[in-house]
């Protein structure tokens, strides 16, 4: 990770995060799409929005919630170009430092069914697999 910095989002990375999940998430939801998720995620605990930098380039970013029970983590990107050079674990890693500093004992996310890299990805970082079924509703 020589020469890569973890840090809090600031205003000045939108473009660059916004440019990192067009790359790694090309068929994201509307809901998900920058000029929405980030105004929407620094209303609310922008603590937990963290980015990667190499230099000035946004090159990763997690987004992390606590609701005073539980942490998730969504929004784990790292660009193709800096991939296998332990940004995404770093990444995590200060996500998982943030919450528990808040008292969040326990994380969740979700993965895709049909994302098996980043589910051994996840393994690998010690979450498992746990028999649930995710359900949602837009209001």
């Amino acid at each position: 990770m020589l020469g890569i910095k973890v840090e809090s989002y600031r205003s000045e990375y939108f473009e660059g995060v916004k440019s990192l999940w067009r790359e790694v998430f090309p068929d994201g939801p509307p809901w998900n799409a920058a000029n929405v998720a980030i105004p929407a995620k620094l209303a609310v605990q922008p603590e937990l929005f963290i980015v990667a930098l190499d230099g000035v380039e946004v090159v990763g970013s997690i987004i992390a919630g606590y609701d005073g029970h539980r942490g998730w983590l969504y929004m784990l990107a790292v660009s193709k170009s800096h991939r296998r050079r332990q940004i995404g674990s770093a990444l995590v890693q200060e996500a998982e430092a943030r919450l528990a500093a808040m008292g969040c004992q326990k994380i969740n996310l979700q993965v895709r069914t049909l994302n098996a890299a980043v589910v051994e990805f996840y393994k690998k970082l010690g979450y498992v697999i746990e028999e649930r079924i995710s359900m949602g509703k837009r209001p």
